[in-house]
């Protein structure tokens, strides 16, 4: 597999800040048709929500989504990958950390797109990949080495 991760991400995708409603949160999600909105503070990568966290952290304890910020349930600490990266290594990071998706930012920790396991499959041709997309879906993966 020799294509960069820049070469299939989605460039430029839609993003919320910190304090936006996890209302409007999930309405982007709608309205782009994505499990995930990157969480920028200004123009640097601060956090990722999905729709499992919506879900998860603010859905299923009965918390009012039109009065939670974003900040309050995304993920920080994220894994990220560089757009000159190749898209093994990102395949290897999402199984590593049991993720679909990855933010794609440059060396200032700036978002430039975001890569799925999708668009890596749909840009693979080799068996290997399959495999790996596989495994990154399994519950209970244990890390990959």
């Amino acid at each position: 597999m020799g294509t960069n991760v820049g070469d299939v991400m989605t460039a430029r995708p839609r993003c919320a800040a910190p304090d936006t409603p996890l209302s409007q949160v999930a309405e982007l999600m709608e309205v782009e048709d994505v499990g995930a909105i990157p969480i920028l503070d200004g123009d640097q990568l601060v956090g990722m929500i999905t729709d499992r966290d919506i879900v998860v952290r603010a859905l299923a304890k009965e918390r009012d989504p039109r009065a939670i910020p974003a900040k309050e349930i995304s993920s920080s600490g994220i894994v990220t990958v560089g757009p000159d990266h190749a898209l093994s290594d990102a395949l290897h990071l999402m199984a590593q950390h049991q993720v679909r998706r990855l933010p794609v930012v440059d060396d200032e920790n700036r978002l430039v797109g975001v890569v799925s396991q999708a668009d890596i499959a749909l840009e693979a041709k080799d068996k290997s990949v399959g495999e790996m997309v596989a495994e990154i879906s399994k519950p209970g993966h244990e890390p990959l080495p």
